[in-house]
């Protein structure tokens, strides 16, 4: 996240900078970057303590109620029906999903500080997600409004990375790994991500997101040999099942308006 965060900034250094300067905007460049900070030490801190499948889980699938909840508070929004249905059904794909691939999680005494420390990282992702599109709906761009906050991010997760990272270099494995992580999660997909928040509620952005458990299952069958179960592949279809509906539900009310 900080070194994605720092390329983020500097392919739209002067833009961003702009956006630092706009006062307007400022409350919610310091939510969203305190949102950016505390995400991925609650989320890979859940993963360690609840293992995976529960910490991406409740991370992942706690993200569009707290977006939604975030929406509710600040502007009075509320979610229409579709998304709720939507909603329920993604989640209640995901219980799915982990029921079968959390066979072999030992529920230990890790399990439940995981959940919670997954429950902080689901809001961290639902305010930096809300206080990107707030900056974009000031007038910003999106490359200006993800160097921003996530330059702002770097800040807080640097000291981070110099106190814990002198692992990442001792070969040139970890080298390569950390520079795709770097480079195509966090740098490339943001991009992706700030131009979809352009269009697109942070509840329903959040919601969307919950097709990633089905690509990183998928590739789990694919690379790693991983075989779900037959609770995980129904899983699978119910998520993209809600995804999808999500998706036709907000074209069709464009066209509509």
């Amino acid at each position: 996240m900080a070194i994605g965060g720092s390329l983020l900034f500097l392919v739209s250094a002067q833009p961003a900078l702009q956006v630092l300067r706009d006062r307007s905007v400022r409350s919610w460049l310091g939510a969203g970057a305190a949102g950016v900070i505390v995400y991925p030490l609650a989320f890979y801190s859940s993963l360690d303590l609840a293992g995976v499948a529960i910490g991406t889980v409740v991370s992942l699938g706690s993200a569009p109620i707290f977006a939604a909840l975030i929406e509710f508070l600040t502007d009075g929004s509320t979610v229409t029906r579709s998304w709720g249905a939507c909603a329920a059904l993604a989640l209640a794909g995901m219980v799915l999903l982990i029921l079968d691939r959390s066979g072999g999680v030992d529920g230990g005494e890790g399990t439940g500080p995981g959940v919670l420390l997954g429950l902080l990282a689901g809001v961290s992702y639902a305010l930096y997600t809300d206080a990107s599109r707030r900056v974009l709906t000031a007038g910003h761009g999106s490359r200006a409004t993800m160097g921003a906050l996530f330059g702002l991010g770097v800040l807080g997760l640097a000291p981070v990375l110099v106190a814990t990272g002198a692992l990442l270099l001792q070969s040139s494995n970890t080298i390569g790994l950390i520079s795709y992580l770097a480079i195509g999660p966090m740098f490339v997909a943001y991009l992706f991500f700030g131009a979809g928040l352009r269009t697109v509620a942070g509840s329903t952005a959040t919601l969307i997101t919950l097709v990633e458990p089905v690509i990183a299952t998928m590739l789990a069958v694919a690379v790693v040999g991983e075989r779900p179960g037959i609770a995980g592949w129904i899983g699978l279809v119910v998520i993209l099942t809600a995804v999808t509906a999500l998706v036709a539900s907000a074209s069709s009310s464009r066209h509509r308006s």
